[in-house]
């Protein structure tokens, strides 16, 4: 019988087979799922390297190895990812949280004082932005949309895990749950806007993501139109429609925002430098037109 290893070996080990794999991070990667797999925080690897791994550990462990090897996402394999510090369960049913969208946050949070009322997510998947933005504003009612009932299920466990009560999740296509005249001072999403053709959409932790929650016709701005235009008939005067969008639409994004008669069309960089996030103020004269 094979000898049982080391928490350093087998780290070692592990890191040296996810490099060969393509992995982009193989040692946080073969940190992260040793943790998962012995219940353990980081400092445990540090504090004892010489330490040996039960022969269940090890078979767990090269069980979760074999998974991140074939490029499974790592998010999908802990059934768990952190975004703006909140623990939220993730599954294939929806995107996994990325830290860019963290500027979206920002963004909102810096508008949302502008004006009183309630707060809409739409495609909400996990509910990570709107529960982001819930647990930041808890006087605040904050709406999440999403096409598929088990992402919304996702999200309310989500805030029922986190214990956030001021936000609510419905499940239908865009706009639809809503009653006739609900509106709102803020409207955010993060909807599908990539290209069917893109060629990353083969590449990393996207190819396990599910594609109608990535591609959009029209060269990926489809569904940023449609919203825009129909969220018109939902935005209180002054309100804010703001998008996250590929590093490439930026100019579109502001085209079509500007079309429709939205003021003070800005686009707001992410942390890569990239053009990320397109923000319009609704104006009353919009719906006269």
């Amino acid at each position: 019988m094979k000898q049982s290893s080391s928490v350093e070996d087998t780290l070692k080990s592990a890191t040296e087979r996810l490099t060969v794999s393509g992995s982009e991070s193989p040692s946080l990667d073969a940190s992260v799922l040793l943790c998962h797999v012995l219940d353990k925080p980081r400092s445990f690897l540090l504090t004892w390297p010489d330490k040996l791994l039960s022969i269940d550990d090890t078979q767990a462990f090269e069980q979760v190895l074999q998974r991140r090897i074939k490029g499974e996402p790592v998010a999908y394999i802990l059934g768990q990812r952190e975004f703006w510090s909140l623990p939220l369960q993730v599954a294939p049913s929806t995107l996994i949280p990325r830290a860019d969208t963290e500027r979206l946050v920002e963004i909102a949070l810096e508008k949302a004082p502008q004006l009183p009322g309630d707060i809409l997510d739409l495609g909400t998947g996990t509910g990570a932005i709107a529960l982001a933005i819930a647990s930041e504003l808890p006087k605040r009612q904050v709406w999440g949309i999403d096409v598929k009932e088990e992402a919304r299920q996702l999200a309310e466990s989500n805030a029922l895990k986190l214990g956030i009560e001021n936000a609510n999740f419905l499940c239908g296509d865009w706009f639809t749950p809503l009653e006739a005249g609900t509106q709102f001072a803020l409207i955010v999403s993060n909807p599908p806007y990539i290209e069917k053709n893109d060629p990353h959409l083969t590449q990393g932790d996207v190819r396990f993501e599910p594609l109608s929650a990535l591609v959009a016709q029209d060269n990926g701005l489809a569904d940023i139109k449609h919203i825009a235009n129909q969220a018109m008939g939902f935005l209180l005067p002054g309100a804010w429609l703001m998008f996250e969008h590929g590093y490439d639409q930026g100019k579109s994004v502001r085209d079509i925002l500007s079309a429709l008669g939205y003021q003070s069309i800005t686009t707001y960089k992410d942390y890569g430098e990239n053009d990320r996030v397109t923000v319009g103020q609704f104006s009353l004269c919009q719906k006269e037109k």
